[in-house]
């Protein structure tokens, strides 16, 4: 597990590409149980004004929150969790999406020995997820 007085606000802790695919689209459905057709048809995506298929916010946001439990050791750790979605993920149909994950510590609370991270959330270049920020008790 990271220890608190080991961080400096500006460090990375943790860097991810992932992945989506259609078929983890539809077994992401499975699981969730959201099963809007603008997840995995062109045409109902399409019709209601998105550029294609799309990613499930909270499967992006999962994606996203990973590599910092990762870094962590312990999901427990994770005490808060936000995001605002600013762009959706467009996953091909044949090359899928890759979403870039950075995350960063952006601020420490000495007090609290809680670390906020800042994650960086992007696809082809443009940010996915406004504000997202995980807070992590290393206590």
């Amino acid at each position: 597990m990271p220890q608190f007085d080991d961080l400096t606000a500006g460090d990375v802790v943790a860097e991810r590409e992932v992945r989506f695919s259609r078929d983890s689209l539809v077994r992401y459905a499975g699981a969730s149980g959201d099963f809007n057709p603008i997840h995995y048809r062109d045409d109902v995506a399409t019709s209601v004004g998105l550029p294609g298929v799309i990613a499930h916010g909270m499967l992006t946001m999962g994606a996203a929150v990973q590599p910092v439990v990762d870094w962590l050791g312990d999901p427990a750790r994770v005490v808060d969790y936000q995001v605002r979605f600013t762009r959706p993920v467009v996953v091909d149909p044949t090359d899928g999406a890759v979403v870039a994950i950075v995350a960063k510590v952006g601020q420490l609370d000495a007090d609290a020995q809680v670390a906020r991270i800042d994650l960086t959330v992007t696809f082809n270049g443009e940010t996915v997820l406004g504000k997202a920020q995980v807070r992590v008790s290393l206590a």
